[in-house]
């Protein structure tokens, strides 16, 4: 009799294979301060990409790459017809990164996997982990290149012919780590797709949860100002005749912190970037290059943040006499992830006993993407301090343990499993 069955129940997955995993696959471009400088498609990365296909093949995994340099290691089902269930993220970094922030992700994945093997389960349709190329960005802009590539967000031609600080193009990175795969892996079909990662703020572990289900993910707007004023003297020129670009832009953040109050408890408002030209201690500041960055969950609410922001503009060109130019620079609206995906997640932190709140993401992520071409979630795992994208990032075993056997579970109810009595 063979048959679909929804759930296993109570499958773990093995917490010191996988934190071994991160250990030993975190000496790749390791730190002094225990973190990680791991940067997309660099010769650490080379390093990073042929351990975890080593792994993947050890594990009896079929290995494909794909265009723009995406692994996919697939877990054959019973019925491999069938479009896989995927999961998975990305093991680039930052360049002062940590060990978890992506990583765990794929490694999550492919203890999954691992544990089928180990309980010599069979499912229905295919499983396939992921490693999603260049998702940090902090090399190649944009983030998230690979997903977006792979889901039609980003097309091929413009990812590969972006070029970094040096010069390089995507396209000669891939060829000289020797990952320039095949068209004919780009944007395959997939059933679901679910991605386990460390939560990168502080909400569960204030709440003390150790399961973050993930209901949906800010939308965000970026832009990039530039106030442009006079240059003067600072002692002769008194206050009153003074075009002071600096006064603005230190008024422009001040409202942007606001405008995220205002609009609490989803609303974010960041100045990431603030320069002063000429920067000299006595003359006035005749130029500010300054960065906004708005966020909310609600798209109509992250719509009226940024005609709010639009007009406070206006409104201090005109206060003080300056030209500011404001400029659009990203646009992700905000999403919601698959209510089936979601209480997938839900039930299986339940049933394995594990303290789960829902939560939405502030950051990006690959899934975000993929939640436009199939069922998508997410699971959060708490991390120590909310710290990421710091070389001091942090998370307890037990905890990345507890959001890899969620995965898991969620992986089984997904894929089914094929019982042959």
């Amino acid at each position: 009799m063979n048959k679909r069955s929804p759930s296993l129940g109570k499958i773990k997955v093995n917490t010191e294979r996988l934190w071994d995993s991160l250990m030993t696959h975190g000496q790749i471009g390791h730190t002094l301060k225990g973190g990680l400088n791991r940067l997309a498609l660099t010769e650490r990365d080379k390093q990073g990409r042929d351990l975890f296909k080593k792994w993947c093949e050890d594990a009896g995994c079929t290995v494909l790459i794909d265009e723009i340099g995406n692994i996919f290691a697939r877990r054959a089902g019973q019925n491999n017809h069938l479009p896989p269930v995927m999961t998975g993220s990305h093991i680039d970094t930052q360049p002062t990164g940590g060990k978890f922030d992506g990583c765990f992700g794929v490694m999550a994945g492919l203890e999954a996997i691992r544990t089928l093997n180990a309980l010599n389960i069979q499912t229905i349709a295919p499983i396939e982990v992921v490693a999603w190329t260049n998702e940090e960005g902090s090399r190649f802009p944009p983030c998230m290149m690979g997903s977006g590539v792979f889901t039609g967000k980003i097309s091929l031609d413009e990812a590969l012919s972006t070029k970094d600080d040096a010069g390089i193009s995507v396209q000669d990175a891939l060829n000289q780590i020797d990952y320039n795969g095949s068209k004919s892996h780009l944007g395959h079909k997939v059933t679901a797709y679910y991605e386990a990662h460390i939560e990168q703020g502080p909400v569960l572990e204030e709440q003390q949860k150790q399961i973050g289900v993930v209901v949906g993910a800010l939308g965000q707007k970026w832009f990039d100002i530039e106030i442009t004023g006079i240059e003067a003297h600072a002692g002769p020129t008194p206050m009153h005749l003074r075009k002071d670009a600096a006064v603005a832009g230190a008024e422009l953040l001040q409202f942007i912190h606001q405008l995220a109050l205002q609009n609490s408890p989803h609303g974010r408002g960041t100045v990431g970037c603030f320069e002063i030209f000429p920067s000299s201690r006595n003359v006035i500041p005749g130029r500010v290059k300054m960065t906004a960055d708005l966020r909310h969950l609600d798209s109509i609410v992250l719509e009226a943040m940024t005609q709010d922001l639009y007009r406070k503009v206006d409104t201090l060109a005109q206060k003080y006499g300056l030209q500011i130019n404001i400029s659009a620079t990203a646009d992700f609206p905000p999403i919601s992830f698959d209510s089936q995906c979601i209480d997938q997640v839900r039930t299986a932190a339940t049933d394995l006993g594990c303290p789960n709140m829902d939560i939405v993401s502030g950051a990006g992520h690959d899934a975000i993407f993929m939640a436009d071409v199939t069922s998508a979630g997410m699971i959060f795992v708490p991390c120590e301090g909310g710290i990421s994208h710091n070389e001091l990032e942090r998370a307890k075993a037990e905890d990345l343990g507890a959001g890899a056997s969620v995965l898991l579970n969620v992986l089984l109810s997904a894929a089914g499993v094929f019982e042959n009595d």
